[in-house]
């Protein structure tokens, strides 16, 4: 047998040829997108601890339909969910900040009022998020509880025909730009979600700083002080923890694709790097040592880019189950941290510096390897199923 192709060692699986051409089309749509738009200045962000221009940036998302994409009506792209994978791979390529801004936009708080909210929800909101006129985020985490978040302590009480919110949430990605917060609370009823216009008196989102990772991210902490809303801001189909912890899933599934993203980024700058860094009077790439390196990073890489479009195919299909993506956000974040470790080991001094992708993507990952669930809970999770017994509790 003869082989029919080159091996290519950005692609050495022929990967490419799994994708059809709209989603190739897609995939290479938001990689020009990020550079031209974004990774000339990302370094420099991120450094700074800012992301300067995200509302301009969210406009122009929404111009190429990446915010929602993968929602149908109301102004959403309706893409397929390989295609919405390939645009997280892309963005995380960029920056992990980058394509949190989109995942909290259409995964998180798009998709609560698309799933759970009322008609009136879907039309004063969705369009003008899905064109980044709108930025929306979403109020599940607390200082106190992050995997428990069955404990927490906002909460909403009736009063008349309205509903008054009280509490705090952290770590809230957008939240000090956004137009509207999808807040959930304890009440009467049990968990309940609410659509909180963030003009609303008594809402305030005071940018957290000190951050050494997502440092291009906008993180906030949302102090809600007896903040009025009317009856209709209650989800209508947003009651009990299952219906925030179903958007946790969805965004989840983008990370599973971003993890790849940043890993493949790193494997890009190692690889690089090593075929022109001399020493002993020759490239390290030629030094079986990094030989080594190399190979096991392109192994793991590739290996999570095929499980990654699995697990799309699977959700296009409508069969994906929630174990299943807490094994891909599982071992593909695990991976991509360690390629992004392997990378920086072969950069050297380099590896540390901003000049170069590797350590940017290496700190991001620490925080994507705990938010939408830490690694203790996927596995927690999978071992579950695995064996049938739940182990999340004494």
């Amino acid at each position: 047998m003869t082989a029919t192709s080159t091996f290519r060692p950005h692609d050495p699986l022929d990967i490419d040829s799994l994708l059809s051409p709209e989603e190739l089309a897609v995939r290479d749509t938001v990689r020009a997108f990020c550079a031209e738009r974004v990774t000339p200045h990302i370094a420099d962000w991120f450094e700074r601890g800012e992301l300067p221009t995200a509302r301009e940036l969210a406009l122009e998302m929404g111009k190429i339909g990446l915010l929602g994409m993968h929602l149908e009506g109301y102004g959403c792209a309706g893409m397929s969910a390989v295609a919405y994978g390939l645009a997280c791979l892309e963005l995380e390529a960029c920056d992990s900040g980058i394509r949190s801004l989109v995942s909290v936009q259409g995964s998180l708080a798009m998709y609560a009022i698309r799933r759970f909210g009322s008609e009136e929800h879907k039309r004063e909101w969705l369009p003008r998020m899905a064109s980044g006129e709108a930025i929306g985020c979403f109020g599940l985490t607390e200082p106190d509880y992050g995997s428990d978040p069955g404990s927490m302590s906002t909460t909403a009480r009736r009063d008349g025909d309205d509903w008054v919110l009280n509490g705090r949430k952290m770590w809230i990605t957008n939240g000090s730009i956004a137009d509207v917060a999808v807040v959930w609370a304890r009440t009467e009823e049990g968990v309940r979600g609410f659509v909180v216009p963030t003009g609303t008196p008594g809402f305030d989102a005071p940018l957290m700083h000190r951050k050494l990772s997502l440092r291009a991210s906008v993180t906030s902490e949302l102090v809600l002080d007896d903040v009025r809303l009317p009856a209709t801001a209650a989800l209508p189909e947003g009651t009990g923890l299952r219906a925030p912890l179903s958007c946790l899933n969805e965004a989840r599934y983008g990370i599973i694709w971003g993890a790849v993203g940043a890993a493949r980024s790193s494997l890009e700058a190692a690889l690089d790097y090593a075929g022109s860094r001399v020493q002993f009077d020759r490239p390290i790439a030629g030094f079986q040592l990094t030989q080594a390196k190399l190979a096991d990073m392109a192994l793991e890489v590739h290996k999570a880019l095929l499980l990654a479009l699995h697990l799309g195919r699977l959700k296009d299909d409508d069969r994906i189950r929630p174990d299943q993506v807490s094994f891909g956000k599982l071992n593909n974040v695990r991976e991509a941290l360690d390629v992004c470790r392997t990378a920086r080991t072969i950069l050297g001094a380099n590896g540390i510096s901003l000049e170069y992708p590797v350590i940017r993507h290496m700190t991001n990952l620490e925080s994507v390897l705990t938010y939408e669930g830490t690694s203790e809970m996927h596995t927690l999770v999978l071992g579950q199923a695995l064996t049938g017994i739940p182990a999340f509790r004494g």
